[in-house]
């Protein structure tokens, strides 16, 4: 039979090797991290489930990159600094070491290109499925986190980036010989596939966010939704105007073949881009420097009064929409 290690072998070799100072080896059951002057935690945990939130047969680095790059969104709206992440991994009883070799190969490419350095968590068995769960911990300037609730009355909404790419990318997934499908170069199949498998964390966007966002939120379970829940959480309504949401050419490529799919792009989720609003006047301001971080924003809706409903806009008039989000339950 295969000798498999222990939880101890297990860490030593896998998790070790990546852990930050605060995490000092992974040799204490808890993790240290240093005070900051001035500054606030911001924390944050999300979990993956395989054949829900990816598919079992994903490579085992997408699926640690994943895991780690969905909470990572979260600071990111935040316009929060990553200090360190918590890992909790429940292992099926399939689960390989060459699996897990590739896993902590993704997983310390995701550490090392965002900052953010694995300071401790716990490994455990399950019938299954497999199931990841990262704990974030990041900070900001005291009093100075952006937060859904704050969206103003007159503010601008915008999003970072481009919207529906990894909905978009799902639905190849699912059905790769559709006639929509077929109309995509090489290059735009590939770019939806990477949006849903590696999610880009708009942590860039941090000091634009603190410098000008009232609200601020990232979009993980659909633009419609998440919007939707920000309004509905500052207490008032607004319009999104879906001809302006941010399109890739592959997603534009897409919906010119098959125009039920604009639905899917801006209902589907997995974006993990940023949802904020500004005031009118500090809108250019807050986009040049957005741009100049290498993330652009693009102005999609505004923020109504208190008591204003929340309509989505298709050339100028209110549409229905099936599907306001995607949903756990």
């Amino acid at each position: 039979m295969e000798h498999r290690p222990s939880e101890d072998e297990l860490i030593a070799k896998y998790f070790r090797p990546m852990a930050g100072e605060g995490g000092m080896a992974l040799l204490d059951d808890a993790a240290r991290l240093a005070g900051e002057a001035g500054r606030d935690l911001v924390l944050k945990v999300d979990a993956i489930v395989g054949g829900v939130h990816f598919f079992p047969s994903d490579p085992p680095q997408d699926v640690a990159w994943k895991a780690l790059a969905v909470n990572l969104s979260d600071l990111a709206a935040k316009g929060a600094e990553p200090r360190g992440f918590l890992l909790a991994l429940a292992l099926p009883p399939d689960w390989t070491e060459e699996w897990l070799a590739a896993f902590s190969e993704g997983l310390q490419a995701g550490a090392e290109a965002t900052g953010c350095p694995l300071l401790g968590g716990d490994t455990v068995k399950t019938p299954g499925p497999l199931t990841v769960s990262v704990t974030v911990i990041g900070s900001v300037p005291a009093g100075r986190m952006p937060v859904r609730m704050a969206a103003q009355p007159g503010d601008v909404i915008l999003a970072s980036g481009t919207i529906g790419d990894a909905a978009l990318g799902l639905a190849l997934r699912l059905d790769p010989d559709a006639r929509w499908a077929k109309a995509l170069t090489p290059a735009q199949r590939e770019h939806l596939l990477s949006r849903y498998l590696r999610p880009q964390p708009r942590l860039a966007l941090g000091p634009a966010l603190l410098a000008y966002a009232k609200a601020s939120m990232d979009v993980s379970d659909g633009l419609v939704g998440d919007l939707r829940k920000m309004l509905a959480a500052s207490g008032v309504g607004g319009a999104l105007d879906l001809d302006a949401a941010p399109l890739s050419e592959a997603a534009k490529t897409a919906i010119a073949h098959e125009p039920s799919l604009l639905e899917r792009a801006v209902t589907g989720g997995d974006d993990y881009e940023v949802l904020c609003t500004i005031e009118p006047g500090q809108v250019e301001a807050f986009r040049s420097q957005a741009a100049a971080l290498g993330v652009p924003a693009t102005p999609i809706g505004t923020v109504g009064s208190a008591g204003d409903p929340f309509v989505v806009l298709r050339h100028g008039a209110p549409v229905s929409l099936a599907h306001g989000s995607f949903s756990h339950f």
